[in-house]
């Protein structure tokens, strides 16, 4: 399963989404791709019996933009506290874990956003990020499902 979270028409902030909209279509068919704008219910229920959950966000902990992040976990950090959607993710992630409906494996990965003004297009470097994130998932897509 692979979620992209984000805001449409915030610049940087629809990283996550613009992953998951290219990724649709190239992954195989028992990946299962959402778009949230990350409420923590919709996220627990999104994830709720997947093997591997990616949850892909846009992020704002002072690296510069286009820097890719990847964690195990969601016990905060300040990587993770920048981001419009953290708070939604680490609840979600606390829920998930409440209510024992977290998926066998949660990888997260925060790029790296430099502009979230609304109206603002998303930037070149995380625009790179993005596609470099797309490569990195399509390949450990295909290898899992070999």
């Amino acid at each position: 399963m692979v979620i992209g979270l984000g805001g449409d028409g915030r610049g940087d902030d629809a990283a996550g989404l613009e992953v998951a909209r290219r990724l649709r279509g190239s992954l195989p068919p028992s990946v299962v791709i959402v778009e949230s704008a990350g409420d923590p219910a919709q996220l627990v229920e999104a994830w709720t019996g997947a093997r591997l959950a990616v949850v892909i966000d846009a992020v704002s902990s002072g690296a510069p933009p286009g820097t890719v992040h990847r964690r195990t976990d969601v016990e905060g950090g300040p990587s993770w506290h920048g981001s419009s959607h953290s708070f939604g993710l680490a609840d979600a992630a606390d829920l998930g874990r409440a209510l024992g409906r977290m998926p066998a494996q949660l990888i997260v990965i925060g790029i790296e956003g430099g502009d979230f003004t609304m109206g603002a297009p998303i930037t070149p470097p995380v625009l790179s990020a993005i596609d470099a994130t797309v490569e990195e998932l399509e390949d450990r897509f295909r290898q899992d499902s070999t």
